[in-house]
């Protein structure tokens, strides 16, 4: 039986973060992933985006932790050489009956204290990106781009250079609270032993919660998979910035937005709807949504707008429900002492996992 200090469950951004934030100074930390590799689902099927914070209500998680963790990104990135752009982006009002919320959400991002925020007339904007249609629009200077791979990669190697250790094809069978901790049980009978046990399961984070002891549906912390495509076109050249449209109006995604990666290569996405099972296959069945939706701020040509990929976001947000934030705690008063359960990490969970990560060690210097 392996014994450590702490014991993190998924190697996704998040979790890698985690590691990174207390390798080499909180004893012997292990980060396990049941994939063959970091990353595998969510932390790797996304839009690579570095988000400013301007979307989410004022003094929640998802909004501080994104606007801190935004700066704190733009320097990791900076500091170890990961492919990045602070390229910014307008999110578009293209009809009279959008701009109200435009001027929402200018304000809740000002609120959030994003900062560069400015509303711009449809001139300003077609002067910005010229191939976009728009009435009005909102530029967001700190929203950028970043090669999400590398980021969680170089997360890996500092881990292990720091003593921590990540380990793969470790899926979680079993845990088991003990006296001073948990022991934590794995397929052909291994079992690691921890006095700190966090939960950065992802989309099988309600698993890992349920293993621990914590009745999730009594608790209201199911986990709802949402997912969410992305289509691609290989007739637009020349963008620079990123693309939104007006979010949706329950706050269950930001609208099928054009995006670039690094290369300037441009796709569309995503939409959203909830599944019932984790599956990345996709098709041309939802090219119609993504057309009406993208020609209401771009021209596009339909014969070159082709599937392009997929992801699941692990939402505690049930379909038709209202907000939930992020869900970060310490499960003392559930009786798991030490047992730090992170769950609905979903948008902007990427661009918040450094500063999630400092939010979890100021949890552990408390508790």
């Amino acid at each position: 039986m392996e014994q450590m200090d702490v014991l993190i469950i998924g190697a996704g951004a998040v979790g890698l973060a985690i590691g990174y934030e207390l390798a080499g100074t909180c004893g012997d930390v292990v980060v396990v992933e049941k994939e063959d590799s970091f990353g595998r689902h969510t932390s790797s099927r996304n839009s690579e985006v570095i988000h400013s914070g301007i979307y989410y209500p004022q003094n929640t998680d998802k909004a501080l932790l994104c606007l801190e963790g935004n700066g704190m990104l733009y320097d990791f990135c900076q500091k170890y050489d990961i492919p990045h752009a602070n390229c910014g982006k307008i999110v578009v009002a293209t009809k009279e009956d959008e701009l109200v919320a435009l001027e929402a959400l200018h304000r809740n991002g000002v609120n959030n204290r994003v900062e560069g925020l400015q509303l711009i007339d449809g001139d300003q904007c077609h002067e910005i990106e010229p191939t976009v249609t728009a009435i009005r629009g909102l530029w967001v200077p700190s929203t950028g781009i970043f090669d999400t791979h590398s980021y969680m990669k170089r997360l890996a190697d500092l881990i292990e250079e720091k003593d921590g250790f990540v380990i793969y094809d470790m899926p979680v069978e079993n845990i088991e609270k003990i006296e001073d901790g948990y022991r934590v049980h794995f397929p052909g009978g291994e079992i690691f032993q921890t006095r700190i046990l966090i939960n950065c399961g992802g989309l099988f984070s309600e698993q890992i919660a349920k293993m621990a002891g914590i009745d999730t549906v009594a608790s209201d912390l199911q986990i709802h998979w949402c997912k969410g495509e992305y289509f691609k076109t290989t007739h637009l050249s020349g963008i620079k910035h990123l693309v939104y449209p007006m979010p949706d109006p329950q706050g269950k995604f930001l609208g099928i937005h054009l995006t670039i990666n690094l290369n300037g290569e441009v796709r569309f996405g995503p939409n959203a709807y909830y599944v019932n099972e984790i599956n990345y296959a996709m098709d041309e069945r939802n090219k119609p949504e993504f057309l009406a939706a993208v020609t209401q701020y771009i021209d596009v040509d339909p014969e070159f707008f082709s599937p392009d990929d997929c992801g699941i976001r692990p939402k505690l947000q049930k379909p038709g429900g209202a907000f939930r934030d992020f869900y970060i705690r310490e499960e003392s008063e559930r009786g798991l002492p030490r047992f730090i359960n992170l769950m609905g990490i979903e948008s902007p969970g990427l661009t918040a996992s450094l500063a999630i990560a400092k939010k979890v060690r100021g949890i552990l210097e408390q508790s």
